[in-house]
């Protein structure tokens, strides 16, 4: 039994949404970042997913450099998130302005 792309398609649109909601909603950075990892995923699942249905491996070759994009950017993020704590002791947006030290 095979399981019908439109599932793979809500699945992904689901987990992009809550990772929209997450960005505009919340004020601390780290989850902000963790909410741009959600909807960088979903875009992966819809990657996979038309690879299957398509019958075609680029979709998920695309999607095994993507993660590795990732892990760099978030490495990076996490990087200038804690150069911002160390300044101004807090990961709050609201509380960070224009990004002036």
């Amino acid at each position: 039994m095979t399981i019908p792309l439109s599932y793979y398609l809500v699945l992904s649109s689901i987990v992009f949404l809550t990772g929209v909601v997450g960005v505009l909603l919340r004020r601390n950075i780290i989850i902000i970042l963790l909410s741009v990892e959600l909807m960088l995923n979903a875009t992966n699942i819809n990657f996979v997913a038309f690879s299957q249905y398509f019958h075609d491996v680029a979709g998920q070759v695309f999607v095994f450099f993507a993660l590795t994009v990732a892990a760099a950017e978030v490495a990076v993020g996490l990087a200038i998130i804690i150069a911002l704590y160390r300044a101004k002791s807090t990961i709050n947006i609201d509380e960070l302005q224009l990004l002036k030290w």
